[in-house]
């Protein structure tokens, strides 16, 4: 809103209107009324505070993410990219039956949905090998950012990402909506605060331990690609050949599942949330573990603080998927995804909590929705998203060198170790190298 030097009482409610109708041509012959819903009142959201949305690789995951935010007051959803026709064409029906227009714009290529100025904000959900390129390219537009997870394949994506949101001053927020959910922030919490004595073991349950290089699956002819863009769908990952199986479901790990892949692979998929919420209890969203080795069927690492992490796929109490467990000298805590928790001593979880079964995104879209509307620091901002991917993709280089690893999070490298240090990255097709 623009300010002005007058003084309240330099236009009067008369010459204002005497303005506006000389300006229509004619004196204002009834009350000027101003709806309540344009001043934000009666439970409405003004317009200097509505969200215009754009989303970007919509499908199952994406169509869920997408109803949570077109239900939150204020977000105005208008155009929607994906490389595949049918997709388009399904939010656009489904945009367009919500709103009763024709209004909701579609893209095949993410380029042209950035460009549009009214937009301020992408949900981007395409597969996990664009989603850091496609949040860079929406934060340099000028955009805020929720992106699905895994948010980076590999070290310096991570660092690219981070980079780009504290350069720009952006808001983003990863799809690890688990950190707005009451059970795990809670277990969280009684780690921070000491609540279980000094910590000393974390444990997550990353489903997947394994690495392998990307391989190719058999060569099918090429659709259409107003019908599915091969190209744009491959974007910065290597060329391979078209198999329609790449385009169903989790494509990381059809796609070969660690390097050169269309994922990160290993133990990403599940641990950008596990790990994600170990480093959390463990005060760490801004650095990494310094130290990576498998053992057995597990993989361990320990922070500079003494911490140990220990990535585990057996042995859990049945508390659903996700599970954590946090371990100190005086007490443990362990919760996952149905929402309960269990704890010794008991009593550091006695007493009234909420208690959400699953895994919601809404609480999630809300902390991002607040933080556009503020410029707050998102739950899973870019840093945070950062070291918590920094320290799976560390982990899966361990994994994939059958061999223990240190790491530097000052000089983001590992240390006397070329080895390591060439699968920080990888080459990146053009024009999509950041």
């Amino acid at each position: 809103m623009k300010k002005t030097n007058q003084s309240p009482k330099a236009v009067s409610r008369r010459s204002f209107l005497k303005r506006v109708g000389a300006a229509a041509g004619g004196i204002l012959a009834v009350p000027y009324f101003i709806p309540a819903r344009a001043l934000g009142r009666d439970g409405a959201v003004a317009p200097s505070e509505r969200i215009v949305l754009g989303a970007i690789g919509i499908g199952n995951r994406g169509s869920y993410v997408l109803d949570c935010f077109v239900h939150e007051p204020g977000v105005q959803f208008v155009a929607i990219c994906d490389v595949k026709e049918a997709r388009r064409l399904a939010v656009k029906k489904k945009a367009d039956d919500q709103y009763g227009n024709q209004d909701c714009a579609m893209y095949r290529d993410l380029r042209e949905l950035l460009a549009r100025p009214d937009i301020d904000a992408v949900l981007i959900a395409t597969g996990p090998n664009w989603h850091a390129t496609a949040a860079i390219l929406a934060a340099n537009a000028g955009k805020d950012v929720y992106c699905e997870k895994p948010s980076t394949k590999n070290i310096a994506q991570s660092l690219a990402l981070a980079e780009a949101f504290r350069r720009t001053g952006r808001v983003f927020q990863a799809g690890t909506q688990r950190r707005s959910l009451p059970n795990f922030g809670l277990a969280a919490e009684l780690a921070q605060r000491g609540q279980l004595g000094k910590l000393q073991t974390l444990h997550a349950h990353p489903a997947g331990l394994t690495t392998l290089m990307s391989g190719w699956l058999p060569a099918e002819e090429v659709p259409d690609k107003e019908k599915v863009d091969w190209d744009l769908y491959l974007g910065p990952a290597a060329w391979r050949p078209f198999n329609k199986k790449l385009l169903d479901g989790f494509n990381f790990e059809k796609g070969g599942g660690f390097f050169g892949a269309f994922g990160g692979g290993g133990c990403l998929e599940w641990g950008s949330h596990c790990v994600d919420l170990c480093q959390w209890a463990n005060s760490a969203d801004n650095t990494a573990a310094v130290e990576y080795w498998p053992e057995g069927k597990e993989l361990h690492a320990r922070y500079a603080n003494g911490v140990k992490l220990v990535m585990r796929n057996d042995g859990w109490l049945p508390l659903g998927s996700c599970p954590v467990r946090y371990e100190g000298e005086t007490g443990w805590v362990e919760t996952a995804d149905n929402g309960e928790m269990v704890a010794n001593p008991t009593s550091l979880i006695a007493g009234p909590r909420p208690r959400i079964s699953g895994y919601p995104a809404n609480f999630h879209v809300r902390d991002f929705l607040n933080c556009v509307r503020t410029r707050g620091q998102t739950r899973a901002n870019a840093d945070t998203a950062c070291w918590s991917h920094i320290t799976c993709h560390a982990a899966n280089i361990a994994l994939f060198l059958e061999r223990r690893v240190k790491f530097d999070p000052v000089k983001c490298e590992f240390i006397g170790d070329e080895e390591a240090n060439r699968l920080r990255s990888e080459a990146l097709r053009e024009p999509w190298r950041i």
